[in-house]
C-alpha cells in the first residue's frame, strides 16, 4: 500500500492510502476524533471496571494507544482484540506522533513491536491481542463488551457495512454491549436496526455533525 503521512487539525498525523484516496482519520483532528468517537462514546460511556474489546480496523494504533491511556487513569481492566489485515511497516508507524514523552512512546511502539495472534499483556491489567486477518474472514469464540468500528468510509468498502456484518458483530457482543463507529449514513444505521440492535445518532466529532453508537439489547 502507497501510505502518505498528513498533518491533522489538531497536530497529530495521519496516513492518507493513495489507492483509495482515503484517510485513516479525519483532517480535523486524528486524535481528536479517535477521542470523541470511540474513549467518549465507547470506553468512558460503557461504565464497568473489567471489559472487553473487539477494534475493527486497527490501522496506526491510535485507538489502541489512546485506550490504554485512559485504561490507567480510569483503573479499568482491558482485554482488547484488534484486527488488522495490513500492519504498518515500522518506518510508518515510528514516524507517527501520538505519544507524549519517551514512557508514552515505548508503549505505542510496544503496541505495534508485539507478537500477532498471540495474547500480549502491555501491563498487569492490559491485554493486547492482535489478529492479522480480513473482517469477513474473522470469527471468535470470545464475546465483547464494546466493538469499535473504525473501517475505512462505507462509500471506500461498502463489504464492511453490511447486515451480514453486522450480524456477526451482534453475536459477538455480550447483551447491552455496544459498537461506535464514526460513520452515521442511513444505509449504515438500516443495516445495524437489520442485525437487531438499537441505533441512537450522536454528535460527532469536529468536523462531522453526526456519529453513531449500537446497542444489544436481547
Amino acid at each position: 500500500m502507497a501510505l502518505e503521512i498528513k498533518i491533522t487539525d489538531d497536530g497529530s498525523k495521519t496516513l492518507f492510502l493513495t489507492e483509495m484516496n482515503e484517510t485513516y482519520h479525519s483532517k480535523f483532528g486524528a486524535i481528536n476524533e479517535s477521542e470523541h468517537v470511540f474513549l467518549t462514546a465507547g470506553f468512558d460511556w460503557k461504565q464497568q471496571k473489567k471489559v472487553s474489546i473487539l477494534e475493527v480496523g486497527m490501522g496506526t494504533g491510535l485507538n489502541v494507544f489512546l485506550t490504554y491511556l485512559h485504561s490507567r487513569s480510569a483503573k479499568k481492566e482491558v482485554y482488547y482484540e484488534s484486527i488488522e489485515k495490513f500492519p504498518l511497516s515500522s518506518d510508518i508507524y515510528e514516524a507517527l506522533n501520538y505519544a507524549k514523552d519517551a514512557s508514552e512512546q515505548a508503549v505505542f511502539d510496544q503496541i505495534h513491536q508485539s507478537e500477532w495472534e498471540a495474547s500480549v499483556q502491555l501491563d498487569s491489567t492490559f491485554v493486547l491481542k492482535k489478529r492479522q486477518i480480513d473482517l469477513l474472514d474473522y470469527q471468535s469464540d470470545k464475546c465483547f463488551d464494546i466493538i469499535y468500528f473504525d473501517a475505512f468510509d462505507p462509500a471506500k468498502q461498502p463489504e464492511l457495512w453490511t447486515e451480514k456484518v453486522f450480524k456477526n458483530m451482534f453475536k459477538l457482543l455480550n447483551d447491552k454491549g455496544i459498537l461506535v463507529t464514526y460513520s452515521a449514513k442511513g444505509i449504515v444505521r438500516r443495516a445495524m436496526q437489520a442485525a437487531g440492535f438499537v441505533v441512537e445518532r450522536l454528535q460527532g466529532p469536529p468536523g462531522k455533525r453526526e456519529m453513531m453508537r449500537a446497542v444489544k439489547q436481547v
